[in-house]
């Protein structure tokens, strides 16, 4: 019915030692092939276990996933959510990484590394959890790749987290951009021990930095003698023009010897007109790498990958309802989503789609054979 079964060198085969937090002998079902069940349902756009259980026990799904994978039997809902409670966290991560490392170019230099954290909001109202559960998560920009990530009980330890990751992290070459959480000296440190460039946008949490580069900005002779770059974009109703200011000229600025290798400010200007309305910001930044406004521009929009994809896990997997109490599930559980999202967009980079993830999730879930496409690495 679905001709020959997918090669063994797919996904799959980085699950095969999988750790569990207490033995289990493979019974009915095992744990690679509950973790390739998840995997599919969600490249099928499935929002939650019991979705995709429900997806899975269909008896067309159910002979596709045994010819296709060799998966025999299809667990039952609360025997798939007992298999997730079971993987390790910790274990599930390393194989998400090795499977990442493996498609990413060996070669990354150039390249920009986006690092940004959300809160899985749901669990800050389960009594299970003495803090909500926040995920820090690194994404490769230019390829939409989600590589690494690691769990926090709680915003308030993103920091260190974030510093903590990038010193796992391959990023010699690179750029790193975060978020103004993450504008600190530590991260700027973390980031040059790594052979890397930071950009990191300064707000109230560096008042003083802040202030300082925005009274150069604001400045009508500075401003002048500053690079500029622009660029527009025009989608439906929105408009968005964004101009970019760069200095290399730094010798003014107090405290820049407390910043690692701090070479360039700059900021970006951006006005917004929506169906007739208007509106602007202005967002400013400090970076290792003597920029240019171009560049400044580019690297900026880095940081908007990972937010994308952690929109995707809010809007379409609703991951902020789940009700799960279970702290392992919910971090599996993003973890796979992730996981289909990269896989759905390699085949996007691979086929040359310009089709939205949600329209490939739903031809997906439309035709199976649609799945192998995608499922394949």
């Amino acid at each position: 019915m679905y001709n020959r079964p997918m090669e063994k060198n797919i996904i799959t085969q980085y699950f095969e030692e999988i750790e569990t937090t207490r033995e289990y002998n493979g019974y009915f079902c095992s744990v690679a092939e509950a973790i390739t069940i998840v995997i599919l349902g969600s490249i099928c756009g499935l929002k939650n276990i019991r979705q995709i259980h429900q997806w899975a026990a269909s008896d067309r799904i159910s002979i596709f996933l045994k010819e296709k994978f060799g998966i025999e039997n299809v667990p039952c809902y609360y025997w798939l959510l007992c298999l997730l409670k079971l993987i390790k966290p910790e274990s599930l991560n390393r194989c998400f990484v090795r499977w990442a490392e493996d498609i990413l170019p060996e070669k990354r230099e150039g390249m920009t590394i986006a690092l940004d954290g959300k809160t899985i909001r749901s669990t800050g109202h389960m009594g299970s959890y003495e803090s909500p559960l926040h995920i820090v998560s690194a994404q490769v920009s230019e390829l939409g790749i989600t590589f690494a990530q690691k769990s926090v009980d709680g915003k308030s330890n993103e920091i260190p987290a974030v510093q903590e990751l990038i010193g796992q992290l391959e990023i010699g070459g690179c750029m790193v951009v975060a978020d103004a959480l993450n504008c600190q000296k530590k991260t700027a440190e973390a980031v040059i021990a790594g052979h890397a460039d930071y950009l990191l946008c300064a707000k109230d949490n560096q008042e003083t930095l802040k202030k300082d580069i925005e009274d150069y900005v604001q400045d009508e002779t500075f401003h002048e003698e500053m690079e500029k770059a622009g660029s527009t974009e025009k989608s439906r109703d929105r408009i968005e023009k964004r101009t970019a200011f760069v200095t290399n000229d730094i010798g003014w600025l107090a405290g820049r010897g407390d910043w690692k290798n701090l070479k360039s400010i700059g900021a970006i200007h951006t006005e917004f007109e929506v169906k007739g309305e208007q509106s602007s910001e202005w967002h400013y930044y400090i970076s290792s790498r003597r920029l240019t406004a171009k560049e400044l521009l580019y690297y900026a929009r880095g940081e908007w990958s990972v937010e994308t994809m952690h929109w995707l896990l809010d809007v379409h997997f609703r991951e902020d309802y789940c009700r799960v109490e279970d702290k392992n599930v919910q971090q599996n559980l993003n973890m796979l989503r992730k996981l289909a999202i990269n896989l759905i967009k390699t085949y996007k980079e691979r086929s040359a789609s310009k089709r939205a993830i949600s329209k490939i999730m739903f031809g997906c879930l439309l035709d199976p054979s649609c799945i192998c496409d995608v499922f394949q690495n």
